[in-house]
This record gives C-alpha cells, structure tokens and sequence, in this order.
C-alpha cells in the first residue's frame, strides 16, 4: 500500500512539473496569452502538433525502455538501437515542435496547436537525454566487458 501511494505521488508530482515546463515553454515562446476567438477542429497545424507530440512520446517510451535494458546485467543486444531511435524521434520531436511554436502567431485556442508544439518539444528533449543515457551507460558496460577479456 505504501508503494502504490509513493507511485502515485510520484506521478502526480511528474505531471505537475510536465505542465509547469509546458507553461515556461510557452511564455518563453510568447504563445502563452489565450486567443481571444477559438478555432474548432482540426486545423494543419494541429495535426502537425499532434503528430509531433505522439513521436516524442514514443520516443520517451523508446528512451525508457533503452535505459531498463542498459541497467540490466543480460540483454538481447538491442538496447543501443533502441537508444539510437530514441535519439533521433526525440531530435525530430524537439525540432519539429520548435518550428511549430516559432511559426504559430496565437496562443492556445488559435487553431496553431502550440500545445502540442510545446508538448512535442518537451517530450523530445526528455527523449534524448533517456537515450543518450542508455548510450552511454551501454558503451561503458561494453568498455567493462572488453577490459576484462
């Protein structure tokens, strides 16, 4: 019981502190006013926001799992190319979610998507550093084996 309430805490704080980096992002893109008319629907650039925020969630997903693998002792000897693409989606992320949040000349609510921008965007961040993290924890634990041979 005392580990399913430290669980839950834990993902309240995370989601908490994902909306407060979400909040900075966008004052510091300066999309952070609502617009004054709401567009309904989906517009281009909500189904660009979109598809950027579900591929840096994929590849948060892809990061997380890199790193469980190169925390193991015994692996199968994909962890590295699941870092690999967790790196690349999560640079492809962060990039297109930055564009989106450049280009965008409203807030939430203009049809620009700078939610899903900014999501995008911080989700790729979050995905490059659980890869290179797996990367790196992986190549030391191959440096290890090749010292003991």
């Amino acid at each position: 019981m005392k580990r399913t309430f430290i669980l839950i805490l834990a993902a309240v704080a995370a989601v908490a502190l994902f909306a407060w980096l979400m909040h900075i992002v966008l004052v510091a893109a300066h999309v952070s006013e609502p617009a004054t008319t709401t567009v309904n629907g989906m517009t281009p650039r909500r189904i660009w926001a979109t598809a950027v925020m579900v591929l840096g969630l994929v590849a948060v997903v892809n990061g997380g799992l890199a790193l469980r693998r190169s925390a193991r002792r015994m692996g199968n000897g994909n962890g590295r190319a699941v870092a690999k693409v967790a790196l690349v989606a999560g640079l492809i992320a962060a990039v297109n979610g930055a564009l989106n949040l450049a280009v965008a000349n409203g807030g939430p609510g203009s049809g620009n998507g700078v939610i899903g921008g900014a999501a995008g965007f911080l989700l790729g961040l979050i995905a490059m550093a659980l890869g290179g993290l797996a990367l790196a924890r992986s190549r030391r634990r191959i440096d290890a084996v090749n010292v003991g041979h």
